[in-house]
């Protein structure tokens, strides 16, 4: 401790360390709020994270909705998780890969249907 100001010094505070799991929660979340129009029936986005002292590598598995435009989608979800988990955990993201696992589309009938 410092005499003069009474505040502990940076080397004496410690360190704050941020869960992978913590933070894949932050990117699913952001994945989630860049879909435009997330299908009715799909499952929500799932992430996973390696983080590698300040900064994280992002997987993010998600369904669409057919027809869209797949690369625009995955492009916003890439930017708003990097932007997301930049602005809650500090962490520099790298790499964001984004995987469409399926796209739902309307089905004969007003039925919604899967594309695998």
């Amino acid at each position: 401790m410092t005499a003069v100001t009474g505040q502990v010094a940076a080397a004496e505070r410690g360190e704050t360390r941020i869960a992978d799991r913590v933070v894949a929660k932050i990117a699913a979340q952001a994945a989630k709020e860049a879909v435009d129009d997330p299908p009715e029936d799909g499952a929500s986005p799932r992430a996973t994270v390696t983080v590698h002292r300040d900064a994280a590598r992002v997987r993010v598995s998600l369904e669409l909705r057919y027809p869209c435009d797949i690369g625009r989608q995955c492009g916003a979800v890439r930017s708003r998780v990097a932007q997301r988990v930049k602005s809650l955990a500090g962490m520099d993201v790298p790499e964001v890969a984004v995987q469409v696992e399926r796209l739902h589309t309307a089905g004969a009938g007003g039925g919604q249907g899967r594309i695998r």
